[in-house]
């Protein structure tokens, strides 16, 4: 009775239960539906509460969308805040993804298929250094993500983006060799043609 009683426990999490995975870890089907008043994603198994972003993270990140969604190109969507399964365990949510919309019912899914997502970037905050420098990069590269982007606040608040792609020799996540910092302007021709004022994303 015992041993039913601990299935049943872990068959979904729940408000009471989330912090307490079963020992093989949370899976998608088993969290989807977990209604908590805090922003989460699944890593490993486990239920990662996001941290409230300050004024700075937040004004980039949507703007950083918006003038990507602008530039974007056939056959490329662009969508900030979205999950994308990595695999039954693993669901982050990239600050942004740009994602080949080939194929994807965007009105019925759930998750954007990781195989479609061509650049995820994250905005990273002081609570959220060390998964966006170096948790999230490997990541991605393990799940296939071509390009990456980091973001960090630089001098007088100016965004910096760190441009990051996988090595093909290595499979890791490393700098792009033509372009690896940007800043003042964001000038890339992946994962399509986009010139960004860097200062444009924080100031009116």
């Amino acid at each position: 009775m015992a041993a039913e009683a601990h299935t049943e426990q872990h068959t979904r999490a729940t408000p009471e239960n989330w912090m307490f995975p079963p020992e093989e870890g949370w899976t998608w089907d088993q969290v989807k539906e977990l209604d908590v008043p805090f922003d989460w994603e699944l890593v490993d198994g486990k239920i990662v509460v996001r941290g409230a972003p300050k004024w700075w993270h937040d004004r980039v990140r949507n703007r950083l969308y918006m003038a990507l969604e602008l530039a974007k190109r056939p056959p490329y969507g662009a969508e900030a805040e979205r999950p994308i399964q990595l695999d039954e365990h693993n669901v982050p949510r990239p600050d942004v993804i740009v994602y080949d919309r080939t194929e994807i019912d965007v009105r019925t899914m759930e998750c954007t298929p990781v195989a479609s997502v061509v650049l995820a970037i994250e905005v990273v905050s002081p609570g959220s250094r060390k998964e966006d420098r170096f948790l999230k990069p490997a990541m991605y590269a393990e799940a296939g993500i071509a390009h990456y982007w980091r973001v960090e606040r630089g001098e007088n608040d100016i965004p910096v983006v760190h441009q990051l792609w996988i090595e093909t020799d290595s499979g890791m996540m490393v700098p792009r060799p033509d372009r690896p910092v940007h800043t003042g302007k964001l000038s890339t021709i992946v994962p399509f043609p986009v010139e960004i004022d860097l200062r444009s994303l924080i100031e009116d």
